[in-house]
């Protein structure tokens, strides 16, 4: 199984950046995918997960009305769209998958996890 996060980069607050979580590996339609970050010398958080089949998703807090999580059954790939960011925002980001989580929120939760892609927002 291999998750291949990427779309990370630099951007000023309040821009925009989408992040893709490319899945392969099997076949994920029964599976929960989770975005994740982790800022320097914090612990890592859940940021947004969806369900494969039904596209039912949940939301931090702090990026609820802000990021939105989707997928795209035909490329296997699953998207974090982030809208008006904020320095807070800035961390490595992570996308994980299993197929029946504990808990959406939970890190040890997930059973795969793709390799970070950062994200720097400059206030």
């Amino acid at each position: 199984v291999q998750l291949q996060a990427s779309g990370g980069g630099l951007v000023q607050a309040g821009g925009s950046l989408r992040l893709s979580c490319a899945a392969s590996g099997r076949t994920f339609s029964s599976y929960v995918m989770g975005w994740f970050r982790q800022a320097p010398g914090k612990e890592r958080e859940f940021v947004a997960g969806i369900r494969w089949s039904g596209g039912s998703s949940y939301y931090a807090e702090s990026v609820k009305g802000r990021f939105t999580i989707s997928r795209d059954n035909a490329k296997n790939t699953v998207y974090l769209q982030m809208n008006s960011l904020k320095a807070e925002d800035t961390a490595i980001y992570y996308c994980a998958a299993d197929r029946r989580p504990a808990g959406w929120a939970r890190t040890d939760s997930y059973e795969y996890w793709g390799q970070g892609t950062l994200v720097t927002v400059s206030s």
